[in-house]
């Protein structure tokens, strides 16, 4: 099922594209900012297998550091990762991000951590909208244009009895209706378009899809812990970000091919992603050193004629 009305007020933005050069016009350098759903990059790469196939000629340079635990909102929980380090916020490392990436686009998908995992707050909810305002900003002084992405879905179904009921007198476990809280935060995005915000609604078709699937099969799930989405679930997303974009998606997993494709583009995407993150740094411990930035490029520069290949082979949509 497509959910065309999360996505009607961006395709009346963009249209659909009659040529590669109506698509995003005067974008090469696109840059995804969020957390750990992000830096999972499955969505990122069926966004970028989708331009690849269906833009060949324009190049398009996607760059990926979403980073695991961080929020917008600056917020940690007490004894967040059993007390090892609070959660890490994109503001301290933004700055540095838009300076050294050098984006001419910016997608965030935020909301998911800036929660807390706790019951909806009014305190809570105005330091996630003051980290979003305050990104906004930081994007437009660097030049760039920004696309949000509303908080995917949470889903307390895979891990009952190990959430906080409603009643709970404290919530050292997640709020099982915590949902309701990604909810709001999405609703208040959205609520943005008429100002001109750019805003693709990822919670909503997320919500229908679980909601269908799991109509003829109660123990269907997107996600095993309850947040980070398995392949089909960031197939969601991916989805929801081309159709937001004007662009059908529908079957576009359909066809093998694509298997070879999104494995070559992964791997170029995990040497960047690593790259990248130790070139513009963060205070997350526990992540990958990767390679330097430089020997990244050049491993990417020996997978771009393999990409190219295996897209050609898909053919144009």
């Amino acid at each position: 099922m497509r959910h065309v009305a999360t996505a009607l007020p961006l395709v009346l933005l963009f249209q659909f594209a009659a040529s590669a050069e109506e698509f995003l016009p005067g974008v090469k350098r696109l840059l995804f900012v969020g957390d750990s759903i992000t830096h999972s990059g499955q969505y990122v790469d069926y966004f970028e297998a989708f331009l690849a196939v269906k833009f060949p000629d324009r190049k398009f340079e996607v760059i990926n550091v979403g980073l695991p635990s961080e929020t917008v909102s600056g917020l940690s929980e007490p004894g967040h990762a059993g007390g090892q380090f609070p959660r890490p916020t994109l503001h301290e490392r933004l700055d540095r991000v838009l300076a050294k990436t050098k984006p001419e686009l910016v997608f965030a998908c935020y909301g998911m951590n800036d929660g807390i995992y706790q019951p909806y707050s009014e305190q809570r909810f105005e330091a996630f909208r003051a980290g979003i305002l305050k990104l906004r900003e930081k994007v437009a002084a660097a030049g760039a244009s920004i696309i949000h992405l509303t908080p995917p879905s949470f889903d307390a179904v895979p891990i009952k009895g190990k959430t906080a009921p409603r009643d709970a007198k404290g919530y050292d476990k997640p709020f099982e209706h915590y949902n309701e809280t990604l909810a709001r935060y999405s609703e208040w995005l959205l609520a943005q378009r008429p100002k001109g915000w750019r805003v693709i609604d990822v919670h909503g078709p997320m919500d229908q899809e679980l909601a269908q699937r799991r109509a003829t099969n109660p123990e269907f799930r997107f996600a095993g812990d309850g947040v980070h989405p398995d392949a089909a679930g960031h197939w969601i997303i991916g989805r929801s970000l081309l159709e937001g974009l004007g662009q059908p998606a529908d079957n576009f997993t359909s066809d093998p091919r694509y298997s070879d494709l999104l494995k070559l583009i992964r791997e170029r995407g995990r040497h960047f992603t690593d790259a990248w993150l130790n070139e513009t740094g963060h205070k997350r411990p526990g992540m990958s050193k990767g390679l330097p930035l430089a020997e990244a490029q050049a491993k990417a520069a020996e997978l771009d004629p393999k990409i190219r290949e295996a897209a050609k082979a898909i053919g144009p949509f």
